[in-house]
């Protein structure tokens, strides 16, 4: 018999923390210098003295384009943006993560996502690893579909549900969006991650018991949410089918405890394992793919990981001044941390796109959503931004309202796919985002609020009362990025930089991007709740528990 190999974890050093803090910087000095002195110069004139800005702040790379002259940014504050990724030594930081020392310093792990996609720069161990595991993925994904894995009644599997939240379901969820319309089904898709039953029971009222297959996806197979649904989609089965039908036909899981998988009725060989070193909101890539796998096949997930792989190779050797990851981060630092810009818009002009914000809420929020430093201290500068947003045009009649004549500054990515020969709809579509990018940045002034009111006819009277009202101050700073059609390699290219860009901001920032010990607080509050444990409990929570009690007549 082989001995096991030892997990690539098991002999990684862990990695001697720079002393970098941004309080001490003295380029982080210089960006405060050149914050307190914008004033009240705008964008947009600075358009109109620099006819280059486009051509001086954007770059690409492999399809994509990277707009960023609507940052409030000039030449000197870009250098010193630059300067203070080599002074946190970023490029050392990128080195780390790659060759698998265990950055993520509070739970002792590797954070190799880049791994998961087979970049070739991360350790062999740990592409060893995701090998093996994709093989059997494949091979289960090849049973499925020629039929030599069937139901308990012999029928063919047609539906799979994929149970899980978070990490382990809005990265799934958003990939089966992008792909749907333009990658053949072979097998229907679902998604059930909310603990409130209404989400599986409307799944399961559709779908046929005899030929339905449940992925239950949970690292350590204890998630609440998660199992609620799994042991509800058991029920489900076992009464459709009997008690003595062979349940375990319908169940695989994705998870690193076997024994209470097993446990739970699913069997050893289609127990998928997902590594320590990959976290949930960066798992996509590893077998968390699985139900993309069976839905639009092998092929089309292979692609993904290529594309990410394409934006890990040009953020491991690109410049930082034509880095799109590292630009991306360097101005959300700017704006956060240094312009007090404490907003961030998502805004893809795409259906497919739709559940982008969704995703990037989890790996942005969860990720750099914290306040001590590598050393345990307070830290004394922004961090991570609020994330919201939702697919154009959808939100321009909801609340670009706010961005146009609220008082709060925001910042703003417009994600705007460009395929080829594209319809009047979707050229449409790309008009919109362009004009909204334009007209949050130019603003209305009071004299082109009047010729306008003007130009309507109204009278002068009516002109100077209603003036005012029209103006917006513009000035929002804003992102633009243009990615080729919507494809699987496209696709793993933006989620790749957006990984890579929140890595690079929790480097400089000085915070552990990749624990979540918040998350963890909610859930144990949550399990004391359910317990009828009193400790902890304030005033408000036991009177809202005795009014709950006395509403539902529990």
């Amino acid at each position: 018999m082989v001995a096991a190999k030892p997990r690539f974890s098991d002999f990684i050093a862990v990695t001697d923390h720079l002393s970098f803090r941004l309080d001490q910087s003295s380029a982080a000095s210089a960006l405060q210098r050149h914050a307190a002195a914008i004033g009240t110069r705008t964008l947009r004139e600075a358009f109109e003295h620099d006819e280059d800005r486009f051509a001086r702040f954007s770059c690409a790379s492999d399809g994509l384009l990277l707009d960023y002259s609507k940052q409030q940014i000039n030449a000197a504050i870009m250098l010193e943006l630059l300067a203070l990724a080599d002074e946190a030594s970023l490029q050392t930081g990128i080195d780390s993560m790659l060759s698998g020392e265990l950055i993520n310093f509070t739970e002792r792990r590797a954070v190799l996502h880049c791994a998961a996609r087979l970049f070739e720069r991360t350790p062999v161990a740990a592409r060893d690893e995701i090998s093996a595991t994709h093989k059997r993925l494949k091979e289960f994904v090849t049973r499925i579909h020629q039929g030599d894995a069937v139901s308990a009644t012999g029928r063919r599997i047609r539906h799979v549900v994929h149970i899980g939240i978070g990490g382990s379901d809005l990265g799934p969820r958003l990939l089966a969006e992008a792909f749907a319309p333009s990658i053949p089904q072979r097998l229907e898709l679902s998604f059930a991650a909310n603990i409130d039953p209404t989400e599986i029971e409307a799944i399961l009222q559709r779908a046929n018991p005899e030929e339905t297959l449940f992925i239950v996806a949970s690292k350590s197979f204890s998630t609440a949410e998660t199992l609620f649904n799994a042991r509800t989609a058991l029920a489900w089965l076992t009464s459709a089918l009997g008690k003595d039908a062979d349940i375990s036909r319908h169940f695989v899981a994705i998870s690193n405890n076997v024994a209470a998988a097993r446990d739970f009725g699913i069997m050893a060989d289609v127990i998928f394992p997902m590594p320590e070193w990959v976290g949930g909101r960066f798992s996509v890539w590893s077998a968390i793919g699985l139900p993309l796998m069976l839905a639009f096949g092998t092929d089309a997930f292979d692609e993904f990981l290529a594309g990410g792989r394409s934006m890990d190779a040009h953020f491991a050797s690109a410049p930082f001044a034509t880095n799109l990851p590292v630009l991306a981060a360097l101005l959300g630092i700017w704006n956060a941390t240094f312009l007090g810009i404490d907003s961030h818009a998502m805004l893809p002009y795409s259906h497919r796109l739709r559940s982008l914000p969704s995703y990037l809420q989890q790996l942005e929020m969860e990720s750099n959503g914290k306040s001590v430093d590598r050393s345990g201290k307070q830290v004394r500068w922004q961090t991570a931004p609020i994330i919201f947003g939702g697919p154009g045009t959808v939100g321009q009649h909801a609340y670009h309202q706010l961005f146009y004549q609220g008082t709060r500054k925001v910042a703003f990515d417009f994600v705007v796919p460009v395929c080829a020969a594209p319809s009047p709809a979707t050229l449409s579509l790309i008009d919109n985002a362009l004009a909204q990018s334009a007209a949050l940045m130019l603003g209305r002034t009071l004299g082109e609020a009047r010729d306008e009111l003007r130009a309507r006819g109204v009278d002068e009277n009516e002109i100077e009362r209603l003036a005012p009202h029209l103006v917006c101050p513009g000035d929002q700073p804003s992102t633009t990025l243009l990615m080729p059609a919507i494809t699987p390699f496209s696709v793993g290219q933006l989620l790749a930089l957006y990984e890579h860009k929140v890595f690079v901001q929790g480097w400089i920032w000085g915070i552990n991007s990749f624990d979540q010990y918040g998350v963890e607080l909610g859930k144990n509050m949550a399990r004391s709740i359910e317990n009828g444990a009193n400790a902890k409990r304030d005033g408000s929570t036991l009177g809202l528990l005795a009014a709950i009690k006395g509403m539902s007549g529990t």
